[in-house]
């Protein structure tokens, strides 16, 4: 069953750290919307409409609109931190609202990549789960299990390892072979695996490596996956979908440019809800399909 927790928009950010997404309750809002769609909330000021440009707080305005228009067609929303910070404080207060803006039944993904030695780790693991209220992060894995454990210690929340991500830069590392033949991020799947489990741990696998999803899905057959890289990066949404699927769907694919930018006029809101929503029709589609 979804989430149910009392909530008043600004009231109180605090209670809805006690209001987590679980894998059984993804799974639910997936059947439910037959979609497995993440919106990334990436607001650029140079590419906001002039439709929100005269409010008090145009990335907030404009977070706002596309909430509201795509929150039928999406299961998850993950917001990109380094668009919020790059604005100072103001940028951290517009993350706060636009998080208690979404609401219970989406998964919210803090996407901050985050990787430091554990005390640090604690920290922002706080921030994140406790101040922000988010039900996962993005997390860089590179100074290893002290690095990653903390954010798993938190009941109800998730860490989502980079894994193999859908950048050009990602075959500099992640593609390289180690002792055994078996590529780094083979190795730091099946490490990150002795810490987490499918409750609280995903990894992030790119959708511009669509022949590697069936080897990604044999390393890891009960994590979620989430998925970037459709859309702008032209990553094939068929092939991850085939390959990709396990028994509770088991992939978020994300979504951002293709969905937020999908128009500039007034009706940019109304842009974003018909791609979004072309989408998932795709997704209910490769439900039918491909769903064991």
């Amino acid at each position: 069953m979804p989430r149910i927790c009392t909530y008043h928009h600004a009231a109180s950010l605090r209670r809805l750290k006690q209001c987590n997404m679980n894998r059984k309750d993804l799974f639910y809002q997936i059947r439910k919307k037959q979609s497995y769609l993440c919106i990334g909330l990436d607001p650029e000021p140079s590419k906001l409409p002039a439709a929100v440009l005269s409010a008090a707080d145009p990335v907030l305005a404009f977070n706002r609109a596309i909430i509201d228009a795509t929150r039928h067609l999406c299961v998850a929303y993950k917001p990109n931190f380094a668009f919020y910070e790059a604005l100072g404080p103001a940028g951290w207060e517009t993350l706060q609202q636009t998080i208690a803006y979404i609401g219970q039944e989406h998964l919210i993904i803090a996407d901050a990549k985050r990787g430091d030695i554990g005390n640090t780790s604690q920290a922002y693991a706080r921030a994140v789960f406790e101040h922000l209220s988010a039900d996962a992060i993005t997390l860089a894995p590179y100074m290893g299990e002290d690095s990653i454990r903390p954010f798993l210690d938190f009941p109800g929340k998730w860490g989502v390892v980079l894994a193999l991500t859908s950048n050009a830069g990602s075959n500099d590392f992640q593609l390289s072979p180690q002792e055994n033949g078996q590529p780094l991020y083979e190795k730091v799947m099946r490490r990150c695996m002795e810490w987490g489990t499918p409750d609280n741990l995903m990894f992030v696998c790119g959708a511009t490596h669509p022949e590697k999803f069936r080897q990604l899905r044999s390393i890891a057959p009960d994590h979620f996956f989430l998925v970037p890289g459709v859309g702008a990066q032209g990553g094939d949404l068929q092939a991850v979908s085939r390959y990709g699927f396990n028994s509770t769907c088991g992939i978020l694919v994300n979504a951002s440019r293709a969905v937020i930018y999908a128009g500039q006029g007034d009706d940019f809101a109304e842009k974003a809800a018909a791609a979004a929503q072309a989408l998932q029709r795709e997704m209910a589609a490769a439900l039918a399909m491909f769903l064991p």
